[in-house]
């Protein structure tokens, strides 16, 4: 004989949030994983400590100005001096990002829910994004207000500050996009951070190199080129270019927009293969 068992469902009366809420706890839920929030505590060592190392010329450049009354530190050149720093943040966590929905296979369950693929890439785009931004604009941020409070002789440098912010975010933005897309070719994090080491490596080294053989073979306006083989002074050239800062490179940059169109092409480029790569894993 059957029985009829009031387990006490009830229809869901609350508010209903929509997408973008959807989308919204997806990039925070992103964010703190790559910080290694809510994950063990092995999880929190690389970009925790990464972020102290950020800090450490800022602590220096501080003290500096206290004692000595001089300015040691460069806003607008940090990102360029601590490059090595955020390449390996970027190669450690841009995995974490995007490896686990890949190798799990649990992209189609996201999916499911009113999530397009356009609104998954940008929230793990604007989450890895964010965590890089913080990396560079917090010692930025911490240096400024130092400044300020030991009030150093002449103006403060607020433009640079700023400027120097403006292309933190520049910077973040295009190192997520190809980070990321570099990672999601593989399911597997290990090889998602060797490949995207091994390509920065090889862009940091070829673009000395080959702005060293044009200099050499006497093409010296063609050398400027080879610089902007290297995405830190790709972006610096933006800088120089929008600011007047000087460039952190052994040469001038080129002129003109010239800088500023590849890097959007760049991110244009790197956010096309990040979609076409989950359009073929939801498909599968």
């Amino acid at each position: 004989m059957s029985e009829i068992y009031d387990i006490g469902y009830r229809n869901y009366d609350g508010p209903r949030l929509g997408r973008s809420h959807t989308t919204l706890a997806l990039g925070v839920h992103t964010l703190r994983g790559i910080f290694g929030l809510g994950r063990p505590a092995r999880s929190k060592i690389m970009p925790f400590s990464l972020a102290a190392i950020m800090m450490f010329p800022v602590v220096v450049s501080i003290a500096t100005m206290a004692t000595l009354q001089q300015r040691a530190g460069d806003y607008s050149g940090y990102a360029v001096l601590m490059q090595a720093v955020v390449a390996i943040f970027l190669a450690s966590q841009a995995p974490t990002a995007v490896a686990p929905d890949l190798r799990h296979r649990v992209l189609p369950l996201y999916l499911s829910r009113p999530v397009t693929i356009t609104e998954y890439v940008g929230a793990k785009v604007a989450a890895m994004t964010l965590a890089l931004f913080m990396l560079v604009a917090v010692p930025l941020t911490v240096m400024f207000l130092g400044e300020l409070l030991i009030d150093m002789p002449g103006p403060p440098p607020t433009g640079e500050f700023f400027g120097a912010l403006a292309m933190a975010a520049v910077l973040a933005l295009l190192l997520s996009t190809v980070g990321l897309a570099l990672a999601a070719l593989t399911p597997r994090r290990g090889l998602g951070v060797a490949s995207v080491i091994t390509v920065y490596l090889l862009a940091t080294g070829a673009a000395p190199m080959v702005w060293g053989a044009l200099s050499e073979s006497g093409y010296h306006s063609a050398s400027a080129w080879g610089l902007l083989i290297s995405p830190f002074w790709l972006v610096d050239a933006v800088q120089a270019a929008l600011f007047g800062t000087p460039a952190h490179a052994p040469d001038a940059y080129p002129g003109g927009p010239v800088p500023t169109l590849i890097v959007l092409g760049l991110i244009a480029a790197a956010v096309a293969v990040l979609s076409a790569r989950y359009r073929k894993a939801a498909s599968q």
